[in-house]
């Protein structure tokens, strides 16, 4: 069981930057339009603050802060997974007072994997809703102005588990537009993206 949830909590730390909670406090709702049809838009929300150049970066710069702490489990949790093994294998050829002592030494072991683990789990996710907190606070801006200049009445976000949102024409999402417009007024250029591999030379 400890090493499951060590494994488990070292996958989360590993993987991309935690950004599925929803933005806390926003500012308040724009005034209420003219009488009318409603024109309604939809936003996957999370997803724009994730995507928007700013937060990628953010994300990027996240990810190589916790990776010495990420090397630093995996190191511990493969010392953690040499030590079973040969308890297991020597367990029968070992004296009681050795087989004590491995013993004790492999629970504390594990002790400090489940521990470390756990604790850099709740730094990491502190750290990635603050990030995301800060950001979503600065997309929303971007948001309600070009809700306001579209004249839209109502914009859901889609984003969210339960949304009342069964459908919604492809015409009316304006993720895209608000990230694109939000990258333009953040300033902050595209992250570079990864090389693609060289072609391997043709067999001869």
């Amino acid at each position: 069981m400890h090493m499951k949830s060590s494994l488990a909590l070292i996958v989360t730390l590993a993987s991309g930057l935690a950004l599925n909670a929803a933005a806390q406090t926003l500012p308040a709702p724009a005034p209420a339009a003219p009488a009318g049809p409603a024109k309604i838009a939809v936003i996957a929300f999370q997803a724009a603050v994730a995507q928007t150049n700013e937060g990628q970066r953010d994300s990027a710069d996240l990810q190589k802060k916790f990776a010495p702490k990420r090397e630093q489990l995996q190191a511990l949790n493969t010392e953690v997974g040499t030590l079973t093994k040969e308890l297991q294998l020597q367990g029968d050829k070992l004296s009681d007072e050795q087989r004590t002592t491995r013993t004790r030494t492999l629970e504390e072991k594990k002790k400090k994997l489940q521990r470390d683990a756990e604790d850099a789990e709740n730094e990491f996710k502190s750290e990635s809703q603050e990030v995301f907190n800060g950001l979503a606070s600065k997309v929303y801006e971007v948001l309600l102005s070009y809700a306001q200049q579209q004249g839209f009445s109502i914009v859901l976000d889609v984003s969210q588990e339960q949304n009342p949102v069964l459908y919604a024409n492809q015409s009316t999402n304006i993720t895209k537009v608000v990230i694109d417009a939000y990258n333009v007024k953040s300033g902050v250029p595209a992250p570079p993206q990864a090389a693609a591999p060289a072609p391997k030379p043709a067999a001869q």
